[in-house]
């Protein structure tokens, strides 16, 4: 129990290496390959539920560096900037890495069920998920933080996750904005959740509660 523990708290020797940059790098690498060079490369690396089961199983990874098109990738970046840098240089690279990698890739899977579950065989991608899980994580390192929602309205970070999972909840539940994968974002904040529990013994609601 002891080594399991000590396994899954184990903790990185601080480095920061700004992997940011290169994840978004990657992101914007895998845009113009897939919309200029390789078209069809979309449903290779995409997660297809159909594609899965026939052997692309690395698409619950994948996907998460594929976008549909310019305004997709703009504010996924956008957002990996803005709170990833954040993160990355209070946790240090590893940390930052094994984190937005394990999100996203768990709320692929959680997704890959969830469409099979629900008889779909949509098409996802998108760094959404991960970055979902971003968000939360930079809610409970800097609670007091206030991002302005269209550049005018001032929010407390915490404030803005509750709303975000309201909004996701609502919109899975009526299906409003149906091209939109709100498993996969609400996917990303459970994740996120999860790993601030079971790795950094972290409680968020318990910080917002004592910051709000």
């Amino acid at each position: 129990m002891n080594m399991k523990q000590n396994l899954l708290n184990r903790k990185f020797k601080y480095t920061y290496s700004n992997a940011t940059f290169y994840l978004i790098g990657v992101n914007i690498l895998v845009y113009i390959l897939t919309s200029m060079v390789w078209p069809k490369g979309v449903y290779y690396l995409s997660m297809i539920p159909t594609f899965v089961l026939n052997g692309y199983v690395y698409q619950v990874f994948t996907y998460m560096f594929v976008h549909s098109n310019f305004s997709h990738i703009f504010f996924n970046m956008l957002s990996l900037f803005i709170f990833g840098q954040a993160l990355e240089k209070r946790l240090g690279t590893r940390e930052f890495l094994l984190f937005y990698l394990l999100v996203g890739t768990l709320s692929g899977i959680f997704s890959f069920v969830s469409f099979l579950f629900l008889g779909q065989n949509s098409i996802l991608l998108g760094a959404s998920g991960a970055v979902y899980g971003i968000l939360l994580l930079f809610a409970v390192f800097f609670p007091f933080a206030k991002v302005y929602i269209f550049g005018l309205i001032p929010i407390r970070a915490p404030l803005l996750i509750v709303l975000f999972f309201v909004i996701e909840l609502f919109s899975q539940a009526s299906g409003f904005n149906g091209g939109v994968a709100h498993l996969t974002h609400l996917a990303g904040l459970l994740f996120g959740y999860l790993y601030c529990l079971i790795r950094m013994k972290i409680n968020p609601i318990d910080v917002w509660k004592r910051t709000l």
